[in-house]
């Protein structure tokens, strides 16, 4: 698929960027319909999610173009009591078992960890404030959110990552503690990203609405079942997107703590509010390459191509 691999020789520090950013929902479910080689489960190909299949692959097809060095991914998945987690250990391998769907998701992994951007972000993270800690113990069972966003990405799986983990702000104390933490956040990961040398792509694994079915259907794949948990979800979601399409981010995380509230958002774990943040709050406009509803929650597949921000409105494709 997409030809971008890590440069041959390292730039220097302070040339830095951030390609792109994008919100990269994590279905299991997806996964398993694209019957890889290292998921034990097979797909029948029944029909169901494809709107989101299709979505995901425009976005590898768009990010063809452009070369990244390392992928960052903040997880709702990896939920930390205190404060926000990064992981420290360079290789993690073994075989990754969905708590709620083993018969869609046992998936053999082997990543390789950018334990100096981790440190460093963790580092810049703590100037804004933040408590911060570095995970180092080399049993660490990685979330399957980390590793379903990354694959569904990129396939080979041949670029290192760095994964944060989902800080308990929002639950602990509001909506709005929630956000000033993960725009600090963002901040922080920018900032490191930039003096690494790095370039960095940045995936935010997180649904929109998210209310789920509680029961599953006798074949999963069973497309008749994949509808939106009711239209008040679906409402907010597309006027979410709407936003993201029209470059009004600052007006999306005015209204971030009500959307949250009203469609049970996934949001409420940060993942989306770290990426806006770290992409300076984007002023421009995002690509929706898919939408789509798993198990009656809605996700969408976003794209910020940062070219875009050095570019003019009225210039923007």
């Amino acid at each position: 698929m997409s030809s971008s691999t890590s440069s041959s020789s390292p730039r220097p520090p302070g040339s830095g960027e951030i390609v792109a950013g994008c919100l990269s929902p994590h279905p299991p479910h997806l996964v398993y319909a694209s019957n890889p080689q290292q998921n034990e489960p097979k797909s029948s190909g029944a029909g169901a999610w494809k709107s989101l299949l299709d979505g995901y692959e425009s976005l590898r097809k768009s990010l063809e173009d452009r070369e990244f060095d390392v992928i960052v991914v903040h997880t709702p998945h990896w939920k930390t009591r205190v404060g926000h987690h990064f992981l420290g250990v360079p290789k993690f391998e073994g075989l990754s078992v969905d708590p709620i769907f083993p018969n869609l998701f046992r998936f053999h992994f082997d990543l390789q960890v950018d334990v100096p951007l981790a440190e460093a972000i963790h580092q810049e993270a703590a100037q804004e404030g933040l408590v911060t800690s570095m995970m180092r113990n080399p049993e660490f069972r990685v979330d399957y959110g980390t590793i379903t966003s990354s694959y569904l990405v990129r396939p080979e799986l041949d670029i290192p990552i760095v994964a944060i983990s989902s800080a308990r702000s929002y639950f602990d104390y509001s909506n709005e503690v929630g956000e000033r933490e993960m725009l600090a956040l963002g901040r922080a990961t920018r900032r490191a990203v930039e003096q690494s040398g790095r370039r960095a792509l940045l995936l935010a694994s997180c649904s929109l609405s998210h209310r789920h079915f509680t029961e599953e259907p006798e074949d999963p794949e069973d497309p008749a079942f994949e509808h939106i948990h009711n239209g008040n979800q679906e409402a907010w979601d597309r006027h979410v997107m709407k936003l993201m399409q029209e470059g009004q981010c600052a007006q999306l995380l005015e209204q971030m703590p009500d959307f949250i509230e009203q469609a049970v958002s996934e949001c409420k774990d940060g993942s989306l509010t770290w990426l806006l943040g770290a992409l300076g709050v984007p002023d421009f406009p995002a690509t929706v390459h898919g939408y789509g509803t798993v198990i009656g929650t809605g996700n969408a597949v976003v794209e910020w191509d940062m070219r875009k921000a050095q570019v003019p409105a009225g210039d923007q494709a």
